[in-house]
């Protein structure tokens, strides 16, 4: 028997979460998915595992050396999931015909991407899907970005901007010189304007695409087209580029149109800018793209992205199945939260500790916490009989709002001293109803 102590350590680009962390997590989880569901998306659940013939088409070059791609222990040729979109497209063909049209689904879950780790990027994390299946209509474009907006507002986020594309302008700008034959290298390449600035991406495409200088600089000054007015105004300052080819022309049509269907609503249709660099990495995007960032943490990227995709389901199936949605990135919001003063981390999801001062109240303790609970209050008993300062120290480390002792030898066994653990508010000798009355008060 090897008695060695193994080294306690994780992978790089891997994480242990932290019970404050992982509540907080919990919690945003929570917000988003009330919000996915007042909007008619249903929840499901797809493997982490899959055939890697399932996900590889689907994903672009870089993605595809970003994979963790392995054989199993049948030999098969295996691969954990990069998003779940791709597995998406295959759950959609698999149960088509226990599926109504359209399908609107969110599903919460962690992928995997070999890429390098850095500050809010990690090689596991969770993605938080919302899409809609099976529809073509502009009214789906305009509704997963209200769901984004929904979202992002619920968290008490107040400063962002959702930047939109489309990736018919971005055909068209590469249409226009010529170069409709590299619109996915083209497209690879504006993808790391953010990373690696506007004169790398100039180098790169014209290393890449073989163009002069005077032609990178060209499309450099189209893509850097950003939106800074009222979306009406912006569309008619550039309207001359309708005149290029109709693939520019349908793209800033269908843009135009989008934001009209959200102009009426209550929703700050400011946070909505164009930006003609948007162009997602991903290769199964045909139609209106999107990121999100916060105004304040721009460095942190994008929190928010999708777009549309007319095409995904066709690696599957001969029907097409057209389809449009977003993913949050649980994870890079998280930072970002934390670093706005966003998010409340406590240890734990509790509201009340139930602490006993002897042996005997410890059955009227599990029959306060029931009590609670049956009240939709969360409560906690705290289990071993101690000292009351080592027993409240516990609550004000993991977060509770009240503590309620038992037992004081002053007072009968089946009442309670309740302690409010912010304001210092003690009410003592009270009954199990008068501690509730207190606690839905507060």
């Amino acid at each position: 028997m090897d008695n060695t102590l193994v080294n306690a350590k994780t992978l790089s680009g891997f994480r242990d979460r932290l019970p404050k962390e992982s509540a907080a997590k919990s919690r945003i989880l929570n917000v988003v998915s009330k919000v996915f569901l007042s909007y008619g998306f249903m929840p499901i659940e797809t493997p982490h595992l899959e055939y890697a013939e399932t996900l590889i088409k689907q994903g672009s070059h870089e993605i595809q050396k970003e994979m963790y791609r392995f054989k199993d222990h049948g030999n098969r040729d295996v691969a954990l999931r990069f998003d779940l979109t791709v597995p998406l497209a295959r759950f959609i063909v698999q149960h088509r015909h226990e599926l109504e049209m359209p399908f609107k689904r969110y599903a919460i879950g962690n992928v995997f991407r070999g890429e390098r780790a850095q500050k809010g990027r990690y090689r596991e994390f969770t993605q938080c899907d919302f899409d809609f299946i099976g529809s073509s209509s502009l009214s789906c474009d305009a509704e997963i970005l209200q769901v984004i907006y929904s979202s992002l507002t619920a968290l008490n986020l107040q400063e962002f901007s959702i930047w939109l594309n489309h990736r018919e302008i971005l055909n068209g700008i590469f249409e226009h010189f010529g170069l409709q034959d590299n619109i996915d290298s083209g497209l690879r390449i504006i993808d790391k304007l953010d990373k690696i600035g506007i004169d790398s991406v100039k180098l790169e495409l014209q290393k890449e695409l073989s163009i002069s200088v005077q032609m990178a600089e060209e499309i450099c000054s189209i893509i850097t087209i950003k939106q800074n007015n009222h979306y009406e105004d912006f569309f008619k300052e550039i309207a001359y580029l309708k005149n290029y080819n109709e693939s520019l022309k349908r793209g800033l049509e269908s843009l135009e149109s989008m934001l009209h269907i959200l102009h009426d609503l209550e929703f700050d249709i400011s946070v909505c800018r164009v930006n003609f660099s948007i162009a997602r990495g991903l290769g199964y995007y045909t139609g209106i793209v999107y990121e999100t960032t916060l105004n304040r943490l721009k460095s942190i990227g994008s929190v928010c992205s999708g777009g549309r995709y007319d095409n995904l389901t066709q690696s599957f199936s001969k029907e097409q199945l057209s389809g449009v949605g977003a993913s949050i990135g649980i994870d890079r919001l998280m930072v970002g939260l934390l670093e706005l003063g966003l998010l409340e981390q406590r240890g734990t999801m509790a509201r009340a500790l139930i602490i006993p001062l002897h042996q005997d109240y410890l059955p009227f303790a599990h029959k306060v916490g029931e009590t609670l609970r049956q009240s939709n209050i969360r409560a906690e008993v705290y289990p071993d009989i101690t000292k009351i300062k080592k027993s409240l120290n516990y609550a004000n480390t993991k977060g509770h709002e009240f503590s309620l002792i038992i037992g004081e030898e002053e007072f009968k066994t089946k009442t309670i001293t309740v302690k409010n653990m912010t304001s210092g508010m003690q009410r003592e000798n009270i009954s199990l109803l008068q501690v509730l009355q207190i606690i839905k008060q507060n």
